[in-house]
């Protein structure tokens, strides 16, 4: 058999060195993906969303909106009080499994002088309403339905998102994702020392 047999194909069937140049080409993108992976962590993240780290130190402005149960809502530094914001929504899977969670917590455990509160974010009030009525949420919720909080001030592109400030309204730490009892425990107690 020539070397012009080898790469002419024949009627109706592709030629070995198609195959050669596929798994040539199939290499080639495995090994892009693998250094790819080992620059970024091996990990993908939303490019819109602030790094954890971008918020730590940070002071955040005071803030007043509405409260999902009506009447205002401040920032609790604005009055010294160390805080935790738990912003979620009811459309939010993740938060679904977290908020039940974290409101069982606060009622059964003193938090100090450290004020938990909730950010609904981007969400309609009468299902907010109904999903903090069926967890027994009952700590303060601040209703954020354009997320002029949550996008704006804090710029989290997605949810469920947990910020703890000192009582200079300074973050100390920002828990990505949905956050477990002995982490949300932990960060309350590093605010009352």
């Amino acid at each position: 058999m020539s070397l012009s047999e080898i790469t002419k194909p024949s009627r109706g069937h592709p030629s070995p060195m198609m195959f050669v140049s596929l798994g040539l080409g199939a290499v080639i993108a495995i090994a892009l993906i693998t250094v790819v992976s080992v620059l970024t962590g091996g990990k993908v993240t939303n490019s819109n969303a602030p790094p954890k780290a971008a918020l730590d130190g940070t002071r955040i402005a005071s803030f007043s909106t509405s409260g999902l149960n009506g009447g205002l809502q401040r920032a609790p530094w604005s009055s010294g009080h160390p805080s935790v914001l738990v912003f979620f929504a009811s459309w939010c899977g993740p938060c679904q499994g977290e908020i039940p969670k974290l409101a069982k917590y606060v009622t059964t455990h003193s938090e100090g002088n450290v004020e938990v509160v909730g950010i609904d974010a981007g969400d309609q009030r009468g299902a907010a309403l109904a999903f903090t009525k069926k967890d027994h949420v009952t700590f303060r919720v601040a209703f954020d339905p354009n997320d002029t909080i949550t996008a704006g001030l804090f710029k989290f592109a997605a949810l469920p998102e947990t910020v703890f400030l000192n009582a200079k309204g300074v973050v100390q730490g920002v828990h990505v994702g949905a956050i477990g009892v002995t982490q949300f425990a932990a960060g309350i107690k590093s605010l009352e020392s």
